[in-house]
């Protein structure tokens, strides 16, 4: 198995997040980091993007601590 290397604008296409968003969040370490390339270009890991993808959705579609349920 070998690893997927993503340019930016393919990172910026899955995640439908801005170049500047993208940047901020990775400040915040809230979002992979890329790894260099080269000395004027990175990319980052598809698995890394991936797997921060899959965390979004399964956050969204958990229940919300204190919010009420609705039994029928």
């Amino acid at each position: 198995m070998s690893a997927q290397i993503l340019r930016l604008p393919a990172v910026k296409q899955r995640t439908g997040l801005s170049r500047s968003t993208l940047y901020e969040m990775m400040k915040r370490g809230q979002f992979p980091k890329p790894i260099p390339l080269g000395a004027r270009a990175v990319g980052f890991i598809e698995s890394e993007v991936a797997a921060w993808i899959d965390q979004r959705i399964a956050a969204a579609r958990a229940p919300s601590a204190g919010r009420r349920q609705i039994s029928d």
